[in-house]
Formats: structure tokens, sequence, C-alpha cells
């Protein structure tokens, strides 16, 4: 992946098709600001669906070892993966 080009709000406007484009061919991430903040960023899917699977592979770890050290310090006032997974989720929302 390229270096991301940073671009305003206005400047993506103008040419969105175009930063499409440039994510989706050379593989160029565009960040986009608002008033000088970066506000979001536009990725090919392939690339978002790959960091995406990253990211839950990753929690999905993080889980795991959790859930083992629970395990090896008794079941008394445990909880299930399952339900782990679930306050977690709670918690970010």
């Amino acid at each position: 992946m390229s270096e991301p080009v940073i671009e305003s709000m206005a400047e993506v406007r103008n040419h969105l098709a175009d930063v499409i484009d440039r994510a989706r061919r050379e593989e160029t991430p565009t960040i986009i600001t608002r008033r000088g903040k970066q506000e979001a960023v536009v990725l090919d899917i392939q690339e978002y669906q790959r960091l995406r699977r990253l990211a839950e592979d990753a929690e999905e770890a993080w889980l795991n070892r959790l859930a083992d050290e629970a395990e090896s310090e008794g079941t008394d006032g445990s909880v299930s993966l399952e339900e782990m997974a679930a306050l977690l989720r709670d918690q970010q929302d």
C-alpha cells in the first residue's frame, strides 16, 4: 500500500471517482480532512476487508487468552466466551 494522500472534503467532493479509482488501482488511500482535522479515509474494499479480518482475528485471540486465563483461575464467577464477547461489545457501544 502506498503512502496516503491527504485532501480536504472539498477537494475530494470535486473528484470522488478519481479518489476511489486511486484507492482501488494504485492501492493508495486518501485521508479526508475537514477544517484541517482528519475525519475519514477512502480505502480499497479488499484492503478494508483484510484489515477488518485482522482486527477480528486479534479480538478473538485476545478473548481466547482471557478465557484461558479465567479457566486456569477456576470457574467460580466466570462467564462463557460468548458472554464475555457480548459484554465487551456492549462496552464499545
